[in-house]
């Protein structure tokens, strides 16, 4: 059983168990992979979430996505929003490699499936973005399609977090920011037990609204950054974060459009406003079945969880949501990129010890 506490120095957010790993990956089948470039002024990278092993092109995901903020260039939401299912991974990377990372699934779906477009429908690539061009020489557009394969070929149980992968070149609370991920598992009334688990990939946020579990810590962490010749300034939010969580729950898109706008509560504990300039969108899958491609084939016969079991779900969707912006934030990295820019990281202006009072 796994423990209540964690093996970092962070605060363990909620009650609810964490699960094996306290990543999105404890949901079965669920896979991630990064393929992370990190060369002077190019700091960027490409993370692929798969929701199974097979091909989502014929077994498709049931998933919604909620937008708490529009400011985005995301590639696959409208179609999302009308049919209810994903047809390809999710990809998450910077906000001039969508194009390039939405040519690759294209690629990889008619590779996989020769009549793609032709007797088959067009397929719905689906990539989200962060602008992490503090950091990275975004102009430079060096990612390429074969990094998205790279990303997708890693895809694994067990995966990096923090300054890797999209993260790379990411910054939040004017900190360096990332990839970051956690997990709850929920005991419904029916009996059964449900995991919910969130990936973040967070590049938002202002520091002096700053919050860990609670507590107010953005003045004290820029009195700290100011005390090493590093003056956080007053500009207005111009970041952004994609949440993505999965569920083995069984939920239809109705009810993953109700969990994923939870993920919003986790946000908003760490001290986003869902800014002006910020892109804050959700995006929530299960996998407890799948949609069939073509007429021929059955459609899943699923009893699908009742509403007034969902609370659990609720909590789980917006603790793990939290943890996982507290991961990334830990787990990274510092960073130097474009034109000197440099994001430290929050390990190394709180130590271990300091953070033992937020738990």
């Amino acid at each position: 059983m796994p423990s209540l506490t964690q093996t970092s120095p962070l605060p363990f957010i909620g009650h609810l168990l964490q699960g094996e790993r306290n990543t999105i990956t404890d949901v079965a089948g669920v896979t991630v992979g990064h393929q992370t470039l990190s060369d002077g002024a190019v700091q960027t990278g490409v993370t692929v979430i798969r929701p199974h092993a097979g091909d989502p092109f014929r077994d498709k995901v049931p998933a919604a996505a909620v937008v708490l903020n529009g400011f985005g260039k995301s590639v696959g939401l409208v179609q999302v929003a009308e049919l209810g299912v994903l047809e390809t991974p999710i990809a998450l990377t910077n906000t001039f490699s969508v194009g390039t990372v939405a040519t690759a699934q294209i690629r990889q779906c008619a590779a996989a499936n020769p009549e793609t477009g032709r007797a088959l429908p067009t397929v719905n690539p689906l990539v989200f973005e962060c602008n992490d061009g503090f950091l990275n020489d975004i102009q430079r557009m060096a990612v390429t399609e074969a990094d998205y394969l790279r990303a997708f070929d890693s895809a694994a149980v067990d995966f990096a977090q923090g300054s890797v992968g999209a993260g790379r070149g990411m910054s939040s609370f004017q900190l360096k920011g990332g990839i970051g991920s956690a997990s709850r598992r929920v005991s419904s009334r029916d009996g059964g037990l449900h995991t919910v688990g969130a990936l973040v990939l967070a590049n938002y946020g202002r520091q002096p609204q700053m919050l860990l579990a609670g507590h107010a810590v953005g003045e004290r962490l820029a009195a700290l950054q100011a005390s090493r010749n590093a003056a956080v300034s007053g500009e207005p939010e111009k970041g952004s974060i994609i949440i993505v969580v999965a569920t083995d729950a069984p939920l239809d898109a109705r009810q993953l459009r109700r969990l994923a706008l939870r993920a919003g509560a986790g946000l908003a504990r760490t001290g986003s406003v869902f800014g002006h300039g910020s892109g804050d969108i959700v995006l929530a899958f299960s996998i407890a079945y799948t949609v069939p491609d073509r007429i021929e084939r059955p459609m899943p016969a699923v009893a699908m969880l009742h509403d007034g079991l969902l609370d659990g779900l609720f909590q789980a969707a917006a603790d793990s949501t939290e943890q996982a912006i507290l991961h990334a934030l830990w787990r990274a990295t510092p960073v130097t990129g474009r034109d000197g820019n440099h994001r430290a990281a929050l390990g190394e202006l709180l130590p271990a010890s300091s953070l033992s009072p937020l738990a």
